[in-house]
């Protein structure tokens, strides 16, 4: 029987493979990787194999083999039609696709037991250079440029002996590696997804959610390369240069790939170029195409504040159940602006006043009650933008087991819906100072949480070149620089910041010949004149492919523009008719970052800690930015944060006039004046920073809920705090930190311990509750883990109590906090912030399986209210507990009501399975899965809440 199974395989590759020359001649260097051993197939295409003696010599460095980093699932997302189809078929892969995902997979398990000499097995070296017998192969796209691959990762190592030659081969090798991405996120950049990837529900979704945040015309696009090319110096205008040639080499590699048929098969499958005759085109890439695909990145990862409409609403809801006194101080409680119990980076008693609540706040602008409307976005559908039919193509029969791939859409439809409500997971950061450390050197262990996908988002590269020198990941089709990674002797990471860079603004609304206007009026009153809105529109159309079989649709999607912002919102105002304006400060300028960025790969620019800290001025984004090198560890927050006028309450719509502008605001090129560097939290040495998307420092306001007691940030810093304290820290014992942090469960550690407190004031009786009770407690005495038995095995080693915690916590909530709230606030309360982030629940940048778990809900709120249930301070929190209605006896009663609901759950209820997880499988339920982007797929990997690309760094030496 092994024997035909074997044969039968043999056979049936060989088909496969046969079908990838009839379908694309000549056969790409692809087309037969797919049939060879992982360890014999060559680096992407196009390469030439290289002698060990061609590896270009390595920068200098000071790294002493004590770098290292990782990013699964592999450095290749680029596949042929032929591969794909394998893949599809058999279960092959392309080499490099998923070589990185065994090892951060692997790290779930094994970290208790993980020393420094162990690290290699978990992470790759992150040296400069590829050393001789390690080269798998050379491409010289021009003479003045190299791009070498190493043999285990394939990893492209550019030099160029010219700054263009160099930036030319970053943007051939990001071809090489990203090529159908980038094109995919250029078009979701410009709001065009659907013409391009097909109309599926999730594609419309992610258009309509994305564009209203960044909608541009094509002259926006050009005035934005403009403005950074004419104002920004010398800089700016080699920022542009360095786009161009990126841009240059991008589309050298789009021409050779589709000239010589190896191409990601991506394009056949949505009907761009026809497999047989290669009739069609890859629409060549321009510079305004990386200013599209910088405010994608943007609008993901770097932006903060937004959603004061909704907050808007949640406070009157307060207001109208309390009273206009009680009710806003009952909503400030939970909007913990400035709540003194969470976790802070920055814990050295420093203050950085930012966005905070003024004591009498001016030109605050509620709507009447009841008069809200969210602007109308879509118009005019047509044909599967009206119902979701399906019209599958005909297919060639070897092509049929790839028909309807892509049926689901590429990616989540509210991508970008969860981004806008402030709901990113992303990133984190373990630095401790050398004071602290074994070796007397900073220790840093961080990376970005940028989701899974396949291909990732982010592609590894290094790049060595004048005034360039550099080696870590950069989002693809931007990766004119490295973003994240590290220079000759220092290393540089960052995680979300999500201070409040955007605010909503109400402008008055007229009509031009002075009648009276209404809530659909299109003209707005601007410094005293009714200005008309201006109307941006984008007309979408596709037809089914291959890959998409929504049937054909078109529809128009339409939004207005004003001078204070895109208009998302339309209500009334004392019975005035206005509408509510997004203005965020980096709109019109998405990637005027770039500066920063190349900065950051200068090595004659930065030099110390301090240099760093200037470079990171230059991001306009929100980010936390930390820095390690052989003596400092350092930090910084970045962003385009706006100086506000006096006394406006960001957290509310204002109205827009000129007393409550940003100070100096111009809305040509929607420039204002920015607070200065000084007024950034920022640091250098102190005894160790985590950052984990918590609260940069006292004073310095979120731009949204969320940072209260019990935070995700606290299972970093009590395990930093604990080995600093103990001394000797080393690149493993930090890691170990990370790693642990990432398996356990936030709200059984952390606030586990109060509810069974509660509990136990009195003996349990009833059999059901009492025995999840002893689960729960011996779960919560072995750390409150979601980890595997053992590496492979697929279960918890305690399933039920993670079941009843999963199954619990949303119901203890609900009957801890709505009797008392009623049942309006509750619902707007909770629309703002969820009361739970699982692992299993559907949120994060990649919707379900997304890694990220515990950043936002109740569990702070949950902490305080129970320790003023037993009778225990809780800073800025209500005297009376809403548990109970503050009864010790009530509050156990409906904890224990629940948790016997909760142990009577089924798992099949609260794992109710997907298209991939069986319901009630509990591991699948919580299991990390790339999502599919392109054609290849990967396994399911056990759940871990850390950064998708990680470094281990320690530096021995400085220049």
């Amino acid at each position: 029987m092994r024997r035909r199974s074997a044969r039968l395989r043999s056979l049936t590759t060989a088909a496969a493979l046969a079908l990838g020359a009839a379908l694309l001649l000549p056969p790409g260097p692809g087309a037969t990787a797919a049939a060879q051993p992982a360890a014999a197939r060559q680096a992407p295409p196009p390469t030439t194999p290289a002698r060990p003696a061609a590896a270009p010599p390595a920068a200098p460095a000071h790294c002493g083999g004590r770098c290292a980093d990782i990013l699964p699932p592999g450095t290749n997302g680029s596949a042929t039609l032929a591969e794909i189809l394998s893949h599809r078929l058999l279960g092959t892969r392309p080499a490099h696709a998923d070589d990185q995902l065994g090892p951060y997979d692997a790290l779930a398990t094994a970290h208790p037991s993980l020393t420094d000499d162990k690290l290699g097995a978990f992470f790759g070296d992150a040296s400069f250079g590829v050393a001789p017998d390690q080269v798998a192969s050379v491409t010289r796209p021009r003479a003045d440029v190299t791009i070498t691959r190493d043999k285990k990762y394939g990893i492209p190592h550019v030099q160029g002996t010219t700054r263009y030659g160099t930036e030319f081969g970053a943007g051939y090798a990001a071809g090489q590696d990203r090529l159908w991405l980038i094109d995919l996120f250029r078009h979701i950049g410009r709001g065009q997804l659907t013409p391009f990837a097909g109309g599926a529900p999730a594609n419309q979704g992610l258009e309509q959610q994305f564009w209203p945040q960044a909608p541009y015309t094509e002259q926006d696009l050009e005035r934005q390369v403009a403005y950074i090319r004419d104002t920004r110096g010398e800089r700016g205008r080699q920022a542009m240069a360095d786009a161009q040639a990126y841009v240059d080499g991008l589309n050298a590699y789009r021409r050779k790939a589709k000239d010589s048929r190896t191409f990601p098969g991506e394009y056949v499958l949505t009907g761009k170029i026809d497999a047989i005759t290669n009739a069609g085109e890859i629409e060549p890439f321009k510079v305004t195409d990386m200013i599209a695909l910088a405010s994608v990145v943007g609008g993901l990862f770097g932006n903060g504040g937004g959603g004061e409409v909704e907050s808007a609403l949640s406070l009157l809801a307060a207001q109208r159940t309390y009273g206009v006194e009680k009710g806003t101080e009952v909503w400030e409680d939970f909007r913990a602006r400035n709540d003194p119990e969470t976790v802070q980076t920055l814990h050295d008693g420093s203050r950085f006043p930012y966005a905070g609540r003024p004591e009498h706040a001016r030109g605050t602008a509620l709507p009447d009650p009841g008069s809200v409307r969210r602007e109308q976005l879509v118009y005019d559908r047509e044909g599967g933008a009206r119902t979701p039919a399906k019209a599958p193509v005909r297919a060639p029969r070897k092509l049929r087991p790839l028909q309807g791939v892509y049926d689901d859409g590429v990616l989540p439809a509210d991508l970008f819906g969860r981004a806008a409500a402030g709901r990113k997971g992303m990133s984190n950061a373990l630095l401790v100072s050398g004071r602290h450390t074994a070796s007397g050197h900073p220790v840093a262990v961080f990376g970005p949480q940028t989701g899974y996908f396949a291909p990732q988002l982010l592609m590894q590269q290094e790049l060595q070149g004048p005034g360039i020198s550099a080696r870590g990941v950069s989002f693809a089709g931007v990766g004119m620089y490295v973003q994240l990674g590290r220079g000759q002797d220092y290393a540089w990471s960052a995680t979300s910041a999500t201070q409040d860079i955007t605010d909503t603004y109400a402008v008055e609304l007229c009509e031009p010949g002075g009648g009276d206007p209404t809530k659909e009026s299109a003209h707005y009153r601007y410094r005293g004149a009714c200005t008309p809105m201006e109307k941006l529109e984008r007309r979408n159309a596709w037809k089914p492919s291959l890959a998409d079989s929504t049937a054909a649709g078109s529809y128009r999607m339409r939004v207005f523009r004003t001078k204070y912002g895109v208009v998302t919102h339309r209500a009334t105002i004392g019975g005035t008719p206005v509408a509510y304006v997004s203005l965020r400060s980096t709109y019109r300028h998405e990637a005027d970052s770039i500066i920063g960025f190349q900065m950051l790969n200068d090595p004659s620019y930065v030099t110390d800690a301090a240099s760093f800290q200037k470079a990171a001025q230059h991001i306009s984004y929100a980010f936390n930015w930390f820095y390690a090198d052989a003596r400092d560890i350092a930090y910084y927050n970045s962003g385009a944060n706006p100086e506000r006028a006096p006394d406006v309450d960001p957290n509310f719509p204002v109205r827009a006039e000129p007393a409550y502008e940003w100070r100096d605001f111009d809305p040509e090129n929607n420039t204002s004046a920015l607070t200065p560097p000084a007024a950034h939290p920022q640091s250098v040495n102190q005894d160790y920073y985590i950052s984990w998307n918590n609260k940069q420092a006292t004073d310095y306001t979120s731009g949204g809920f969320g940072m209260s007691a019990v935070h995700r940030g606290d299972l970093l810093d009590d395990r930093v705090r604990k080995l600093v304290a103990d001394g000797g820290v080393t690149r493993a014992s930090l890691t170990r930190a990370m790693a642990e942090a990432a398996v356990t469960d936030l709200r059984g550690e952390q606030v586990l311990p109060e509810l069974l407190e509660v509990i136990r004031t009195r003996a349990v009786d009833d059999p059901a509750p009492a025995r999840a009770v002893e689960q729960l407690e011996a779960w919560r005495a072995a750390g409150a883990r979601r980890v595997e038995t053992a590496r492979g095995s697929h279960a918890y080693t305690h399933p039920d109590a993670v079941r009843l915690m999963d199954a619990w916590w949303p119901r203890l909530v609900e009957a801890a906090f709505r009797p008392g709230l009623g049942a309006d606030l509750y619902g707007a309360l909770t629309a703002q912030l969820g009361v739970d982030e699982p692992p299993s629940a559907g949120h994060g940048p990649t919707g379900a399986h997304a890694g990220s778990a515990f950043q936002y809900g109740w569990w702070g709120y949950v902490d305080k209210d129970l320790r003023t249930v037993l009778g225990r301070p809780a800073e800025g929190w209500s005297r009376t507990a809403y548990c109970g209605g503050g009864s010790r006896d009530a509050c156990r009663e409906a904890l224990l009501a629940t948790l016997k609901q909760a142990a009577a759950a089924p798992a099949s209820e609260v794992y109710p399975g997907d298209g991939t997880c069986a319901a009630g499988d509990q591991w699948c339920a919580d299991a990390v899965i790339h999502r599919p982007v392109g054609g290849i797929t990967h396994r399911a990997v056990q759940w871990q809440n850390r950064p998708t690309y990680q470094q281990v760094v320690e530096f021995p030496r400085h220049r």
